[in-house]
């Protein structure tokens, strides 16, 4: 049985695009293999505490030694270190903010990186032990990033997701692009008809492996 791993992270919630659409392509996948089964991490409804030395000395400490509340921030890793590890698919949605990711999306990143766990360091440098996932990352920003303009440079959020998802083994990443909403360069069912295309093609892709 095929799992999927559903991550959300735009605090728009409902009314995010990013949101919506990356929900219904792990919807689309799991209607293309019976007996799938889809994980839901919703970050806005369930927020990770960001990364605090109660954290940090659970991690660098033994269990018998935390205290309640190191043990209960320990306790949530794992759980999302195990969600991560189950999955053999990973759909992540996140809008753009400020250049970058939302901030609940890094938290899940440094709940996961873990040394022994999802990571390690070997002789020659740190290795991904998350492999053979495929990722899949539906990114929407109001800005347009992707096409060579001026405010390429500025765009933060791809070159860390992929730096991340590759620290952790997960190079087979494809992202979603849906760029201009609202922006009024080009009528924005035109942006969102070619997000919808994108996903049409993606689920014929895997129906026919």
């Amino acid at each position: 049985m095929s799992s999927i791993l559903l991550v959300t992270s735009s605090p728009r919630a409902g009314a995010s695009i990013s949101t919506r659409l990356a929900t219904k392509l792990a919807e689309r996948f799991a209607a293309s293999r019976p007996g799938t089964k889809i994980t839901c991490r919703d970050l806005i409804a369930a927020p990770l505490p960001h990364i605090d030395g109660d954290f940090l000395g659970g991690l660098f400490s033994s269990e018998g030694e935390r205290s309640a509340l190191q043990q209960t921030l320990v306790d949530v890793s794992d759980q999302a270190v195990e969600e991560l590890l189950a999955a053999d698919t990973i759909v992540i949605g996140a809008g753009m903010i400020n250049f970058s990711i939302p901030s609940a999306l890094k938290s899940w990143f440094d709940y996961v990186a873990r040394a022994g766990k999802t990571f390690r360091y070997a002789e020659t440098g740190p290795e991904g032990l998350v492999k053979g996932r495929s990722v899949y990352v539906v990114l929407a920003s109001k800005g347009v990033y992707t096409k060579g303009g001026p405010i390429a440079p500025m765009d933060h959020a791809r070159p860390y997701l992929k730096t991340m998802l590759g620290f952790l083994g997960m190079d087979d990443v494809e992202f979603i692009d849906v760029e201009g909403v609202g922006l009024g360069l080009e009528p924005d069912e035109d942006i969102l008809g070619r997000a919808e295309n994108r996903l049409d093609l993606l689920t014929d892709r895997v129906l026919a492996v």
